[in-house]
């Protein structure tokens, strides 16, 4: 068995055979690890166990590219950078997988619709280990990750549609059926620019301008946000919050995120704008 540098062409095989295996998982057929393992090994001159750790290290890569990954294989980040290009290059020839539609679909019943694990937002003392950490960021900013889910519309409009729903069931949850009916989907109902998606409300009637940021992978993948929703959360810093959706086409997480934005995140200009003199 070698025990060198994995090729070009090893690292496209097992690629393709994680992410066939990913696709069963998502739609939650049931798989063979071990039986896949071995065929693999069959077709590369590796053993069973070192295709299993790689597979970790897909995980890894993937979790770093803000997409989910395969169901029992915890992220191992010590990898060659041969492998994050042959994740990238099965992805490139893949565009449906990152324009796929959501696994969940939107719920319809008040059970359903709560059904959204709300929990505390990113930390300094709940963040990986700084060399896990500063690899998972580089390869977000260097695959720029934001922008490929603020351009996903399916997953954006997704992620709207499931908070939509959230909204109304607590509200009628804690009785108040009145604020329910007249939650909007303001980004669906009057387009993009009001710098927030949804207008609601808090239990006991004070408006909540809600603005949703989606992404099927872990909750500290890198988002991008406006100039124009900074604006508004600072005018409206008392009514306006981030929803930070993750997760999404598992069993979609959350936490929430209330101005000023630069007291949770680092806010780095990317685009500006230019004009004539």
């Amino acid at each position: 068995m070698s025990n060198g540098p994995w090729t070009d062409e090893e690292n496209d095989l097992i690629v393709a055979d994680y992410f066939a295996m990913l696709v069963d998982d998502l739609a939650g057929k049931p798989m063979n690890k071990a039986a896949s393992y071995r065929q693999l090994a069959d077709r590369i001159d590796r053993s069973a166990k070192a295709i299993e750790y790689k597979h970790q290290n897909i995980s890894a890569v993937l979790k770093a590219l803000g997409e989910t990954w395969l169901t029992g294989l915890a992220p191992a980040f010590n990898f060659q950078s041969s492998l994050e290009d042959a994740v990238l290059r099965w992805m490139n020839s893949h565009p449906e997988w990152v324009l796929r539609a959501p696994g969940n679909p939107p719920p319809t019943g008040l059970h359903d619709a709560a059904q959204i694990w709300i929990g505390p937002p990113p930390t300094l003392s709940n963040q990986p280990p700084p060399q896990e950490l500063d690899l998972m960021l580089r390869i977000a900013r260097k695959s720029d990750v934001a922008g490929r889910d603020e351009r996903n519309r399916v997953l954006g409009r997704a992620g709207e549609e499931r908070v939509l729903a959230y909204e109304r069931s607590v509200l009628r949850s804690a009785g108040r059926d009145d604020l329910a009916r007249k939650v909007r989907w303001v980004s669906e109902e009057d387009g993009d620019g009001a710098g927030y998606d949804i207008a609601s409300f808090e239990r006991d009637g004070q408006s909540r301008l809600i603005e949703v940021k989606t992404t099927n992978g872990w909750d500290r993948t890198p988002f991008h946000i406006t100039r124009n929703e900074l604006a508004v959360a600072e005018e409206r810093h008392a009514e306006w919050c981030l929803f930070r959706l993750w997760n999404f086409s598992r069993e979609p997480k959350a936490f929430e995120l209330r101005p000023p934005l630069d007291a949770h995140v680092s806010l780095t200009a990317t685009s500006y704008r230019a004009s004539f003199h």
